[in-house]
């Protein structure tokens, strides 16, 4: 890729963690990036905004393991500014504290090229804040001082002043410390620091796996080791951590610590992802189906020709909203060709992906099942009403059968497919192994299916049995007992949101 603009580098901050902490500057030149080159705390999610153009390159460095050195980060930067591309080096926390983002920024100054700092949240500042320790408070602390706990190594000695930072009446937050933690703790009490000042130490701040470990600092580092506490963490050191019992948010949430498997297609999780996320879960994808277009558009490009022939339109998911839109656009019309339908939605999820093509339901049932939306529209169906259903290529037939009974004359035409998806990644595979999933969820009879077909029928019920299964509605309970597994939950209402209550509801009694 190749620009005639001259090129341009941006510093981004990602912020700690948490993908939401991104500023929104930084996240508007990750969507107008030609360049992307992130690093190993960079949360991954944030990818996405880039354009599917981009050129996305890893440079990570974990653990002395180096993808790329620093000096050819910065060869690569200049390189790429100077083909006249926009540069977005990404970079975890803030760039300038302790990101060597002022390093970089010297070789793109040296170079002459056209550089911008947008400044990130610390892990020094949202970490703590996640673990329910305030840097400063007026009854503990009025100064905060942030230390890396690793150094630059050529350094002949050690820049830190350990007799300061052990007199300082303030709250000490070291980065980066986890290797050299009992060297910390030995430099801080050997200057004069008390053994009994509270310290804690936090694993992947403001992350769902986030955990904490809080002490003193002179056990902390045998209490952290004992946890099996690894980078990236943070270490806090004052007495503002006692505040931490009466002021952590983050980790009290009804999910906190729990792992959930999400089977959906790639496109539909992230609303799911982030219902669950928000109640502490860390959710594991796993896209058990693909949408794809169906074998043929015969049918449905015949029924687009002729719409005003027809009585009502019937939308049975999210899914087939956006196929029949997307396929009625691309026959050169619009929204204005419906006008004459009435359209039924078979659930509240899928008149609200109606509604964001401005079109209104006629008819949403209570209850989110062929045969609710059968109960439902059966009285102002007429024998001889003309009805287009545009639906999976596979489905149930429930409802078109249903509905001939009253004397509809029901069109059913393919408006997209599912099949299944790739494979279990090996990471989920390896949380499985290790009985690492505490819900396995299934939004459909088509996910558990094809779960079943991503794994094996002989190892489902296998991999299933240590977790608590949940499911959308009967139709996909009833769908699992023929693989012999039940659903520990399942909500009144078969939708996503109710879904996700259900699951924390069901883990806010059993921690009772």
């Amino acid at each position: 890729m190749v620009k005639d603009l001259k090129g341009i580098v941006y510093l981004v901050g990602a912020g700690p963690g948490d993908p939401g902490l991104i500023t929104q500057r930084g996240l508007e030149v990750l969507q107008q990036a030609d360049c992307l080159v992130y690093d190993y705390l960079a949360n991954q999610t944030l990818l996405a905004a880039a354009p599917p153009e981009a050129e996305i390159i890893y440079v990570g460095k974990r653990g002395g393991d180096h993808t790329l050195s620093q000096e050819r980060i910065n060869q690569l930067l200049v390189a790429k500014a100077q083909a006249g591309l926009k540069v977005v080096r990404l970079k975890g926390g803030d760039p300038y504290i302790f990101g060597r983002g002022g390093e970089e920024a010297e070789e793109l100054a040296q170079h002459g090229i056209a550089f911008e700092v947008v400044p990130g949240i610390s892990s020094a500042v949202a970490v703590p804040a996640y673990a329910g320790i305030p840097l400063t408070h007026r009854r503990y602390a009025s100064l905060a001082s942030l230390i890396t706990g690793h150094e630059d190594p050529s350094k002949p000695e050690s820049a830190i002043p350990w007799e300061i930072l052990a007199h300082s009446p303030g709250t000490l937050v070291f980065l980066m410390g986890v290797k050299n933690l009992a060297e910390i703790t030995e430099q801080l009490q050997a200057h004069g620091k008390l053994a009994q000042t509270p310290a804690a130490v936090i694993q992947q701040g403001t992350t769902p796996a986030q955990r904490t470990v809080c002490g003193t600092l002179g056990n902390i580092a045998t209490l952290a080791q004992a946890a099996g506490i690894k980078p990236p963490a943070v270490l806090v050191v004052g007495g503002v951590v006692e505040l931490r019992p009466k002021l952590n948010w983050f980790e009290t949430r009804p999910l906190s610590g729990k792992r959930v498997v999400v089977t959906r297609s790639r496109d539909q999780t992230s609303a799911f992802v982030k219902l669950l996320a928000e109640q502490g879960a860390t959710c594991i994808e796993v896209p058990t189906i693909q949408m794809q277009p169906p074998d043929s558009y015969a049918g449905l490009d015949n029924a687009l020709g002729q719409l005003s022939r027809y009585d009502w339109l019937i939308l049975t998911s999210t899914n087939g909203v956006k196929a029949f839109m997307t396929r009625l656009f691309q026959s050169g019309q619009d929204v204005r060709a419906l006008g004459g339908l009435k359209i039924a939605a078979i659930g509240a999820a899928t008149a609200q992906a109606l509604r964001e093509y401005s079109l209104v339901a006629d008819c949403v049932p209570t209850d989110y099942r062929a045969e609710g939306l059968v109960a439902s529209l059966g009285p102002q169906i007429r024998p001889g009403s003309l009805i287009l259903l545009p639906r999976a290529q596979i489905a149930r037939e429930v409802l078109p059968q249903e509905l001939e009974k009253r004397g509809a004359l029901v069109d059913v035409v393919a408006a997209y497919k599912t099949v299944p998806g790739p494979g279990l990644p090996p990471d989920v595979e390896a949380s499985f192994q290790q009985g690492q999933v505490d819900v396995l969820t299934f939004t459909s009879s088509s996910t558990v299916t094809n779960f079943a077909a991503l794994v094996g029928e002989a190892r489902f019920s296998e991999l299933a049995a240590p977790a608590v299964i949940a499911a959308i509605g009967p139709i996909t309970a009833q769908t699992l007992e023929r693989y012999g597994l039940k659903a520990q939950i399942q909500p009144q209402t078969y939708t996503i949101p109710a879904l996700s209550a259900a699951i924390v509801a069901y883990f806010t009694k059993s921690s009772k």
